[in-house]
């Protein structure tokens, strides 16, 4: 089954600004001065990094399996 959306993380820069990651897709990060400049540069990021994947004749193979785990008492 194809991915229709990839999850995106984005986390709070001690020196200001956001640092966004895909953690299904290796070696996609960007950052951005605020979070929606971070969102806008995780969508461009996201563009090419598929692009990328099918000039090169890839599929976007996702393997990451997710679990919610409780927190321990």
């Amino acid at each position: 089954m194809q991915a229709t959306e990839i999850e995106f993380v984005f986390e709070p820069d001690p020196d200001g600004g956001y640092h966004a990651y895909a953690p299904e897709l290796p070696g996609l990060h960007t950052e951005g001065d605020t979070l929606e400049e971070a969102v806008s540069n995780a969508e461009e990021a996201l563009a090419l990094y598929v692009e990328g994947l099918r000039e090169e004749g890839r599929a976007l193979d996702m393997g990451v399996v997710r679990r919610t785990l409780p927190l321990p008492a």
